[in-house]
Parts: C-alpha cells; structure tokens; sequence
C-alpha cells in the first residue's frame, strides 16, 4: 500500500488555526525527535478543536510514514465523529466495533478508530492483530481504560489528548503514563481570539454539607438526590432559571436520575418546555429529544451525566449546574457544552447551584496545568472545602418559604449577637443554640394547624439551621467535620422535641 493510496482525495476540510498549527509543529517535534514509545500528552480547552488537531495529525504522520495509526475513544459517539472527522481530512479508516471479530482487510486501512474496552476485549480474544502501529492517539485520555491497552502498543508513539489532565482516579496519576506534557492555549486566549464565547457565571450559595462523598472521590447520587430534590432546591433552581435565562436555550445538569425528573415535572408544571434525558433513554427517544432541543429556541434540557462528553450542540446559550461536583474534569466538561461561538452567539451564561465556581474558580480564570500534571494530590488536596466555601454565606429565606412562615413576624437570629451575650453572661455556649432552636420552634408551631404540618415545616428551616450552625462554629474556633455534623443532627432532633412540648402548649392553652 502506497502513500497515495492511504490518503483520500480530501473533502471539506477544517480549516486550521494558528494556536492550532502551533501545537500541531510543537507534537511533531516530538513524533520526530523522540523515541517511538514516548509517551505525550496535550491539553485543549473543551472547544479548542482537540479532534481537528489531531486529525490532522494522523493525516500529516501518514503521509510521512510507512506506519498505521490507531485511535482510541471511551464512547460509541465519539467513535462515529471521530471516523467522520478523519474522513474530512482525507484519511482513509475503519471503525472497530462490537460486530469486528477480526480484520481480514486490514492492509486497506492506515487509520483505525476503536473504543477503549471494544478493541481491549479484541486483542484479548487473540483473534484480532493491528500490525505496523507506529502512532497510538488517545482522546479523553483522563479516563484511565486506556491504561489496560499500552501493554499492547509498547513500540509505538502514545499521544494522550484532554482539555483536563488530571486523572479520573487519583490512585492512577497521568505523570505515570505521560512523560511530557504540552499545554495548548488557554480559555481566556481562545475568548479574547474568537474561537470561544464569553461566559458570565450566576453562583447561588447552596449549603453542601449534607452531601457526603463517594470511593469515587465525588458526591454520592443518593445524598445529592436528597438536597437536590427538596423544595428549597427546586424552588431555588426555577427561580434562577426564570432571573437569568428565562428563553434562552438551556441545559441543565443533575447528578442523580430522580432530581432529574423532579426538574423536568417543576418545570413543565411551572409551564416551561422541557424534556429528561439519561442513559436509560432509548436511542429512538434520545435522537428525538436532541432534535427537538436543537431546533426549539426556548428549550430546556435536563440532564445525567450522558451529555458532557460527546455532545455538540453550539445554539446552547444558558448551562446550569444543578449539582455539586469534586471534579475538576466534570467542571469543565459540563461547561463546556455552552461554549461554542456562533456568528449570533458569542456569549453564554453559567447558573453555578453546587458553589463549583468557589471551589475551582471560573471557567475562564488561569489554571496551572503543568503543576496539576506533575502534582495531582498536592491539587486535590489543597481544593477548597465546603465548609470554608459556606463560611461566609448569608443564608437569605427563599420568598416562597417566608410567604409559608408568614404568621412569624421575626424570622432572624443573630448568632455572632447573641454569642457576645452569653459570653459575658458567663453562659454555656449551648445556650445560643437553644434560643435558635426555641425560636425555629416558635416559628413552626406559629404556621401549622397539627403537630405533624408543624414537624413538615421544619424540613424548610434545614438551609437555616445550617446557617445557623455554621455561624455557631465560626465563634466557636477550630472544630472537625464529624462535630459540625453531629450539631446539625442534634439541633434537628432537639427542634423536633421543642414542636411537639410548644404544640402541646398551645393546645392547653
């Protein structure tokens, strides 16, 4: 097979870039000077034109080379766009799915597009054999599925491509697979060249202690669910919605599938149109759905998960993070679906519920890549916590829970105030908390007609009492998460006896 032969006549091709061009000579430095298993990784903002890069990689490596090129992905879509991407610059591939058991026609393809686990479980089999690879691109290479396949590839050339270098497991770092490191331009370049929209981000201080963290390192579907399906959340949620993207094309990002639906039914109650989608959705269902998102204006899509990778839907004008996340990846990923420019669109906006922009800072701020690399723990280790994030929230009550409390004529309490009290009055420190709670009490018994309505009150004081809570320990000093917590639960127990001994009190009254 000739050079020729491998490069097809090239139709429609992407135009390049000059932050594009700049990387693409910087990688073939390397592919040139470099021992063939070196292993590189290089990093692009979501948005950038990672797979145009690098397709004109492989086209460029072909036509130099006498070698074959594989490419690795983690989902089926990225598979198709990839292959089609590679066919625009002119490179002749196949797609190496579920139903290739092997490659009688191998020699007719310099370029192979495969996922991860599809082409692991192939060689494994020992039935399927891609002979003369000289260049391995890995795209998302965060994940780290693709480590179970270097075994297989140990004379070629590994470039690993990611806008996040930062590994999804923080037992597996990437400096262990990836020797070097070239960090592309950053989010601010791309906005202030044109190539990204400019986003302005909305933050709602959320309180995130309840939430509790997973072995994957991020916050747990069930604990995320609880917080998030609360009528304080969703009525905060609507409530942004309708103050800063109110028309606008909207994607809604959720962490558990339940929250999900409790979006979409308060939604569509509310009268806006919205439609669910998750991993569970047919593939009839889900073509139907993003039709029906790319071609309605006003659209509101909420979501699982499914649609930060592998999505591409550049009319997006609103995204929301109705969620919290540790993770840096999911940060920018979930983001990134809103910053594609059109001639019409060359900003977007960001509704920030899980206080992800104080915990790793706006989207578009400078981000240390190279120190990230080659320290990942000092990273993960130094990120803010939730509690030194809420430290200095304001907890303001939601219109619809006051309007519930409207027979209470005072519904504040000054912690700090009534801690300078107590102080001088020699007072156990408790004290504030029992006022606290004697007043939550007052308030819930104030509003209801029956114990029980009293006791489902109290459910909407929880962001409060966490407020309270925290304002607490502050004046307390340095104490640990597990006491924060224990205080949390005890005031809940303590102002759910409190209703029942003021119920009982009204009653005999």
């Amino acid at each position: 097979m000739s050079k020729n032969d491998i490069i097809l006549e090239i139709e429609d091709k992407k135009e390049l870039y000059a932050y594009q061009v700049k990387d693409i000579d910087k990688i073939f430095d390397r592919l040139d000077n470099a021992p063939n298993n070196y292993h590189l990784l290089y990093q692009l903002p979501t948005g950038g034109g990672k797979t145009v890069i690098f397709s004109e990689i492989v086209r460029r490596y072909l036509s130099k080379n006498d070698k074959k090129v594989v490419v690795l992905t983690h989902r089926i879509e990225l598979c198709k766009q990839t292959s089609k991407m590679l066919k625009g610059f002119g490179v002749k591939n196949k797609i190496i799915n579920s139903n290739i058991k092997e490659l009688p026609d191998q020699e007719e393809y310099p370029c192979f597009v495969a996922m991860v686990e599809t082409l692991k479980n192939r060689l494994n089999d020992e039935k399927l054999l891609i002979d003369n690879v000289g260049l391995v691109i890995i795209d998302e290479a965060h994940y780290n599925s693709f480590r179970k396949l270097l075994k297989s590839f140990k004379n070629s050339f590994i470039l690993g491509v990611t806008a996040t270098p930062l590994s999804s497991n923080i037992k597996l770092p990437m400096y262990q697979n990836y020797s070097e490191l070239i960090v592309g331009d950053t989010i601010q370049t791309l906005i202030d060249q044109g190539f990204l929209a400019k986003a302005t981000t909305y933050s709602y201080d959320v309180g995130l202690t309840s939430l509790k963290v997973g072995i994957n390192g991020d916050y747990t579907v069930k604990s995320s669910d609880d917080l998030y399906m609360n009528m304080i959340m969703q009525e905060k949620l609507l409530h942004a919605y309708t103050e800063k993207s109110l028309g606008k094309k909207t994607l809604i990002f959720n962490n558990g599938i339940n929250t999900s639906l409790y979006v979409y039914d308060t939604f569509k109650e509310a009268g806006f149109p919205i439609k669910h989608l998750d991993n569970t959705t047919s593939n009839d269902d889900r073509k139907d759905i993003l039709a029906w998102f790319k071609k309605t204006p006003d659209a509101i899509l909420t979501s699982v998960g499914i649609l930060t990778t592998g999505f591409d839907e550049p009319t997006v004008e609103t995204i929301i993070l109705n969620r919290a996340t540790k993770s840096l990846t999911l940060y920018f990923q979930m983001i990134g679906r809103g910053s594609r420019k059109l001639p019409n669109k060359s900003e977007f906006s960001i509704i920030d519920l899980g206080n992800n922009a104080l915990r790793f800072g706006l989207w578009n701020e400078p981000v240390d890549w190279q120190h990230i690399f080659k320290n990942p723990e000092y990273y993960l280790e130094n990120l803010r916590d939730d509690a030194e994030i809420e430290k200095n929230f304001n907890y303001q009550m939601p219109e619809a829970v006051r309007e519930i409390f409207k027979n209470s004529t005072n519904i504040s309490f000054d912690v700090e105030e009534e801690f300078k009290i107590i102080t001088k009055q020699n007072l156990r420190s408790k004290v504030v908390m029992d006022k606290s709670i004697d007043q939550h009490a007052s308030m819930c018994v104030d509003n209801a007609d029956e114990l029980y309505e009293a006791r489902m009150l109290s459910k909407l004081l929880f962001d409060d009492i966490e407020s309270r809570v925290k304002q607490f320990i502050n004046c307390l000093g340095k104490t640990s998460k597990n006491y924060r917590e224990w205080l949390i639960d005890d005031y809940k127990q303590k102002l759910s006896l409190a209703i029942g001994k003021k119920f009982r009190d009204k009653i005999n009254l």
